[in-house]
């Protein structure tokens, strides 16, 4: 059958199906409700059908239960004349998951908002399928800092992401170029961090300018709203605020948080290229109570068990230039400006552990000693996961060079920006989270996987599902289905579902990137249709 992603066991196609139809009621046992609102607002609403209450043994009923002899996140789907339709769930997660599965045996009018035909009768093979995650960490970043996403575009992601069966949304909030997140104590972060006055077009080689403001924030009610908009499908949210680098848009609104000692903090404005900047925060006392409060309300606002605190690409030179900066150096015993780095890290940890939280960066965060619950992303290759998982780390795989999917899609110069590695739908769908080097006990540590949408050069929603689908169907798939044996991952039949899939997403509307390549007014001649010089080779 054309799942995606592909399920554990299939049991049919057999003859002798269900027939959906007006008199089609909806049977749910306690526990089930978020699955019973969606498969009544989602999938009702696409075919027609209201779907009523009615008894468990209602014709052609649509019953879902729940069944603790599976895994939390498994779900058994059988669909048979006699029985109609049985979803049973091992936890309130599993059993909406096996709803999506559900919907796409409906075909691509189920991911619709509305009937588009006077269909009023839907027709559904008898199959039963078993079927669980692979990984308990199945994520998508969303980096809406550099260019912003307005809420809407937001929720839709999570509808995205629920389709593909992701259950973790990394939200990428505060970067050098932006601030979206509303903080009540400390006004200014949106007031003037969350506006540039332009922005680089292209990546950071580009010579060319969108010369007008962009910016944007998202209240604690759209978070909130966000958070819960979320969880009705099974998806944590994982906010992201960085420290101590990525952080001009802070230190703009707050000059008091820079290295003023050696900067006109004063003078700066949220920043308008890409890059590393050089701008940090100061390793001070001030910086740290700031960002607690922060925190505090951060914490507010996402329950999720893990809270990002980026930790990379720190730029040290102001630190090294400043006195201030040596003298706390000085003062704490430490050794350099790593140790440093990793001060500021520590503390954030401490801090957060003490809240019942877990802090989680990336890999640069190893450089000086975590506390035993903080957890790694791994984006510079294997490499930090394997040292992460080996000292007793939790670790989630999301390396640059396999599923970054603003990088390019393929190595020729018709992609509209044609940056970084080359990965190819087939290099994502072949991409392994967990490392060989890693023994059977380590590897338990691998959480998951990741996936991560920056958007240096995704300037609008239409960009981001261009670069992201049809990439995300296949890391969905890496993300969820067990491998048959180590390397076992069948590319021609993932193509063949795959040519089912792609009605599924014109249906929901993503502006996918098509398999034959760039559509021909995506092309962009000139710099921004040449690979950025000084990107990784292709590898």
């Amino acid at each position: 059958m054309e799942l995606i992603p592909v399920p554990r066991a299939v049991e049919g196609p057999v003859r002798g199906g269900v027939r959906l139809d007006g008199e089609t009621v909806l049977w749910a046992a306690p526990g089930t409700e978020t699955t019973e609102r969606w498969l009544r607002a989602t999938l009702g609403a696409a075919l027609g059908l209201s779907l009523p209450p009615g008894p468990e043994d209602g014709r052609n009923a649509v019953r879902l239960h729940l069944d603790d002899t599976l895994e939390p996140e498994g779900y058994t789907l059988a669909v048979t004349a006699e029985a109609g339709v049985d979803i049973r769930g091992g936890g309130a997660a599993g059993l909406f998951w096996g709803a999506q599965t559900f919907r796409q045996l409906l075909g691509p009018e189920a991911f619709r908002r509305a009937p588009v035909t006077g269909k009023r009768e839907w027709e559904v093979a008898g199959v039963t399928i078993h079927d669980a995650p692979r990984f308990r960490w199945r994520g998508l970043l969303l980096d809406v800092a550099r260019h912003f996403m307005p809420k809407d575009g937001v929720l839709r992601y999570l509808d995205l992401m629920a389709a593909h069966k992701l259950n973790v949304f990394h939200f990428h909030l505060t970067d050098d170029q932006g601030w979206r997140v509303e903080i009540r104590r400390h006004p200014k972060l949106t007031e003037a961090g969350s506006w540039r006055a332009r922005t680089k077009f292209g990546h950071r080689a580009s010579p060319l300018w969108e010369e007008k403001p962009h910016g944007g924030f998202y209240t604690q009610d759209d978070i909130r709203e966000i958070v819960a908009y979320a969880a009705e499908r099974h998806i944590t949210v994982v906010p992201e605020i960085d420290v101590p680098g990525h952080s001009q848009a802070a230190i703009a609104a707050y000059p008091e948080l820079g290295n003023s000692d050696v900067v006109d903090t004063a003078s700066l404005t949220v920043w308008d290229n890409w890059g590393v900047c050089e701008n940090v925060l100061a390793p001070t006392d001030t910086s740290l109570r700031f960002y607690e409060g922060v925190f505090e309300e951060i914490l507010e606002l996402f329950p999720s068990e893990f809270i990002h605190i980026g930790g990379d690409e720190c730029a040290k030179d102001q630190w090294r230039r400043s006195p201030a900066a040596q003298a706390r150096i000085a003062e704490l015993g430490l050794a350099d400006e790593e140790e440093l780095q990793s001060w500021f890290v520590r503390h954030f940890d401490t801090w957060l552990t003490a809240r019942g939280r877990r802090l989680i960066g990336w890999d640069e965060i190893l450089e000086g000693g975590l506390a035993d619950g903080a957890a790694v992303s791994s984006w510079r290759g294997y490499a930090g996961g394997i040292t992460a998982a080996r000292a007793g780390h939790d670790v989630v795989m999301c390396p640059e060079q396999q599923v970054y999917l603003d990088h390019r899609q393929d190595g020729g110069e018709d992609e509209p920006v044609p940056i970084g590695y080359v990965r190819t739908l087939e290099d994502v769908y072949r991409f392994e989270p967990v490392p060989p080097q890693l023994t059977e006990e380590q590897a338990r540590h691998v959480l998951g996987t990741q996936a991560n949408v920056w958007t240096e050069a995704t300037e609008d929603q239409a960009r981001v599902d261009y670069q992201t689908f049809p990439r995300l169907a296949a890391f969905a798939e890496v993300a969820w289905s067990a491998l048959p044996a180590p390397g076992a991952r069948d590319f021609e039949d993932f193509g063949r579902r795959m040519a089912a899939h792609y009605p599924r997403l014109d249906a929901l509307g993503v502006a996918y990137r098509p398999p034959t390549g760039p559509r021909p007014w995506q092309r962009r001649p000139g710099v921004l249709g040449r690979p950025i010089e000084g990107a990784p080779p292709n590898v």
